[in-house]
């Protein structure tokens, strides 16, 4: 299957202009998409920590039933990347698309059953807990999905030549771990997914998120209008913010990805600053929220897990937090795809592996998307 075969089912495909290299006002068919800036939730989910040592049974059961998760291990077997015991944690950090329920209000779209993964970060956390770095992978990617089998035991084959998102939407959670591994050779330590609505809540728990824009952002699919300067986004801006592509540089999902690594950072910074830990009202809101929005495997599947996995996070800040996008190149057959730069990927993997800052090789000279700079933290 080719770049310019036609997409699988659920996957839409944009309209391609036939110029060549990263043009800008490359023309763009709208997608239902659903962009969530993800990471600040497992910060926030530190929280839980102070609440477990109350001795509050009530909150216990109540966060406890709040999670859900699935079993990775279980679907994936043996046949994985070697676990390497260097102190290190590999966190897959994906949220999807899905119209159903209540999250087809705020994204926008058409609930045609599917979900993609619509944001994937890897969070590389290294030893010592004190800083991390981050890959975005991005949706549009062809890349050679492995064969895998879903958490209910039904096994799909492999595909070439497909975009990346397409693991998810074809057998959820465990074969979008299993190709993130194929495609990386690291093993993935934990997964974990969250929804529109829980991003959007957790922003408006947090009183909004102050961020800086130096250019407007108006962009009517993703229901955002920005004039340059400093605004306090609420939920819906802040949603509408991750979600935009056509408001803001070359409008590919690159420059998307450069504005959602700007805005976690953002979010951090205001998670620090409202002093969470010591309002307990609203560290029980960020909490309850947190625990609802996120799906996690099986081993944080508890607030016990949960707590302690992010009681080792909670003091990574944004200055500690390098964030790249996986090397990736125009595909020159069709403007709306990209192909993995793989000599410069395969420095970030072993970067990874061996638990060593990424080098800015890796992604000097790559595609960008043009939109770096535009949002930044006051």
């Amino acid at each position: 299957m080719s770049a310019e075969s036609t997409p699988e089912p659920g996957i839409p495909e944009p309209a391609v202009t036939g110029r060549r290299g990263p043009a800008k006002g490359r023309r763009r068919k709208p997608r239902s998409t659903g962009r969530t800036a993800l990471l600040a939730t497992a910060w926030t989910a530190a929280g839980v920590v102070v609440l477990g040592g109350t001795g509050a049974g009530y909150v216990y059961f109540k966060l406890n039933g709040n999670l859900k998760s699935v079993d990775i291990n279980q679907a994936l077997g043996g046949d994985r990347p070697t676990k390497i015991d260097n102190g290190s944690e590999n966190i897959l950090v994906l949220g999807s698309d899905t119209r159903a329920g209540s999250n087809k209000k705020l994204g926008g779209g058409t609930d045609d059953g599917s979900a993609r993964s619509d944001t994937a970060m890897i969070v590389h956390v290294y030893k010592g807990h004190k800083k991390a770095s981050v890959v975005s992978i991005p949706r549009d990617t062809l890349i050679d999905r492995p064969a895998c089998t879903d958490t209910k035991g039904t096994r799909y084959p492999a595909a070439a030549q497909v975009m990346f998102n397409s693991a998810y939407s074809t057998g959820g959670a465990a074969c979008a771990v299993k190709t993130v591994e194929s495609l990386t050779g690291v093993r993935m330590d934990h997964y974990l997914e969250v929804d529109f609505r829980g991003f959007q809540k957790l922003v408006d728990d947090l009183g909004g998120v102050p961020v800086t824009t130096t250019k407007a952002i108006h962009d009517p699919q993703s229901h955002l209008d920005l004039p340059a300067g400093t605004h306090t986004l609420d939920g819906g801006q802040a949603l509408g913010l991750v979600r935009t592509r056509h408001g803001v540089g070359d409008g590919s999902d690159l420059g998307r990805i450069q504005l959602q690594q700007a805005f976690v950072k953002a979010l951090l910074d205001q998670v620090e600053k409202v002093g969470v830990l010591s309002n307990p009202k609203k560290l029980y809101d960020l909490a309850d929220t947190a625990t609802k929005a996120v799906t996690t495997d099986s081993d944080l599947g508890t607030v016990n897990s949960l707590a302690d996995f992010a009681n080792g996070l909670k003091g990574i800040g944004s200055s500690h937090i390098k964030m790249v996008t996986m090397p990736v190149r125009y595909d020159p057959a069709n403007l709306n795809r990209v192909l993995l730069e793989k000599t410069k990927a395969q420095l970030v993997w072993n970067a990874l592996k061996h638990d060593r800052p990424i080098p800015k090789s890796a992604t000097t000279g790559t595609a960008t998307g043009e939109a770096k700079g535009v949002v930044s933290a006051p």
